[in-house]
């Protein structure tokens, strides 16, 4: 991990800026130079696993920050103690999202970054869906609306057996459509899971559509409080915003949290960001060549493949 935040006790109900350890004045300028590259490298793994087969590269590209904060920052999990019984679990549940986890599981050295090339290949576990084979993923996911229930589970075995271990779950913004979703978060409010915490990646899409004109989600805090969470919104891309809404864990007692972030899909290639086509690629290798020299700020990648719609 780059660095240990200091977890200091929270009040009830407090938000996000009203102490003043939680004021932004931001990480340092290496911290986050260091968290930007980290994250940069994730991509260049994400846009060389679009091929030959392709992946989810939208989702993956706008949760690429959040990941690298979390096992950098926040989570208190190490590759070399991997089955530690006091370890930080994350739960991925939009698990399409994976080639982002690969990327920075591999760059942290949960498994050897060569490994990535074998994306698809039958010989390895490595696929479109997170698979526990795979060192430092915690649960298969792939069906939406199912690792939120898992999380509270694992949650409650740890309340009830005093331990400190904290559970997070990644969930993508569509998946709120899921209605297993809000009865986890009654258990969760009802349990009092304050060591649960529930991350929201915000692209504003499912599929190629959408979330506002599909089935509308916002306004999302009021729902989460109304379920007994304790909310931050901050803007997912931002490692500055993202270290104090991470900072204390719980940030109620008695209360899960959710931290809602605000991401762009397909973030870092303008070429293909917000657009509804591009979530799911399968490019050639002289696309992917392409997209790795703009993901560098070279000139837009010109792609001719087929997009994905499925509607």
């Amino acid at each position: 991990m780059l660095a240990s935040p200091e977890q200091t006790p929270p009040q009830h109900g407090e938000r996000l800026g009203q102490r003043d350890d939680e004021r932004r004045a931001g990480l340092p300028d290496e911290e986050r130079r260091a968290l930007e590259a980290l994250a940069l490298r994730v991509r260049e793994h994400v846009i060389r696993m679009s091929t030959r087969g392709g992946c989810f590269i939208g989702a993956s590209l706008s949760c690429a920050d959040l990941l690298v904060h979390l096992y950098s920052r926040v989570l208190r999990v190490r590759p070399e103690a991997m089955d530690d019984p006091g370890r930080d679990y994350l739960l991925l549940s939009k698990g399409h999202d994976v080639p982002a986890l690969y990327g920075t599981l591999a760059e942290l050295g949960y498994f050897p970054k060569e490994r990535l090339r074998n994306h698809l290949r039958p010989d390895d576990y490595l696929y479109w869906h997170p698979n526990r084979a795979v060192p430092g993923i915690e649960f298969h996911s792939g069906s939406l609306g199912h690792l939120l229930s898992v999380g509270v589970g694992i949650a409650l075995d740890v309340k009830l057996r005093g331990g400190s271990n904290r559970i997070f779950v990644v969930l993508g913004d569509g998946e709120l459509d899921e209605g297993s979703v809000w009865e986890a978060f009654l258990v969760a409010g009802a349990k009092k899971l304050d060591n649960l915490v529930a991350i929201v990646d915000r692209n504003q899409f499912q599929a190629n559509v959408r979330t506002e004109e599909l089935i509308p989600l916002e306004p999302l805090e009021p729902k989460f409080r109304a379920f007994g969470a304790e909310v931050v919104r901050v803007d997912g891309h931002d490692h500055d915003a993202l270290a104090p809404a991470f900072a204390r864990i719980p940030r109620a007692s008695g209360r899960p949290t959710v931290i809602v972030c605000d991401t762009v899909r397909g973030k870092g290639l303008p070429s293909i960001e917000e657009r509804a086509d591009r979530w799911f690629c399968n490019f050639t290798e002289n696309e992917v060549e392409q997209l790795l020299a703009e993901l560098h700020h070279g000139e837009r990648a010109r792609i001719e493949s087929e997009g994905l719609v499925v509607r």
